[in-house]
C-alpha cells in the first residue's frame, strides 16, 4: 500500500510539473481540480461504503496486526472465512483459502468483524 501511495504522489507531482511546462494558467488548473474534487466528493457520498473502505484500509494498515502472508480467520455470524492474506489494498483484503479460492472482503467488513491470526509468517510477536 505504501508503494501505491508513493506512485500516486509521484503521478500527481508529474501532472503538476507538466501543466507548468505546458503553460496552463493557475485559474484553469484550480477550476479543473475543483471540478474533479467535487465529482469525487459526490461519488463518495453517493457510495458511502467506498469512503468507509478507504478509511478502514488506512486503519488496518497502521493499527491492525494483520500482515501479508498471515493466516487469519474472520469470524462472522453467518460465514467464517479462513485463509492467507495475499493482498491488502484501498478497498479489499484478499484471502486465499486452502482450496485455492480467492475471497475478497471489503475493508469495512474486515475491520468491523472479529478475527484471529491463526498463523503468522513473522513469529516475532504474539498477538
Amino acid at each position: 500500500m505504501a508503494i501505491r501511495a508513493v506512485q500516486l504522489f509521484t503521478t500527481i507531482t508529474a501532472i503538476i510539473l507538466l501543466t507548468g511546462v505546458w503553460g496552463f494558467k493557475q485559474n484553469e488548473i484550480a477550476f479543473f481540480a475543483s471540478t474533479i474534487l467535487t465529482a469525487l466528493g459526490i461519488a463518495f457520498f453517493a457510495q458511502w461504503s467506498l469512503l468507509s473502505n478507504i478509511t478502514s484500509s488506512i486503519l488496518i494498515f497502521f493499527n491492525h496486526p494483520i500482515k501479508l502472508g498471515d493466516r487469519v480467520k474472520v469470524l462472522h455470524k453467518d460465514y467464517n472465512y479462513e485463509g492467507e492474506v495475499t493482498e491488502m489494498n484501498y478497498f479489499f483484503v484478499h484471502l486465499k483459502t486452502d482450496n485455492n479460492e480467492l475471497i475478497t472482503i471489503p475493508n469495512s467488513h474486515f475491520f468491523g468483524n472479529s478475527f484471529s491470526v491463526t498463523e503468522s509468517k513473522k513469529n516475532s510477536k504474539s498477538l
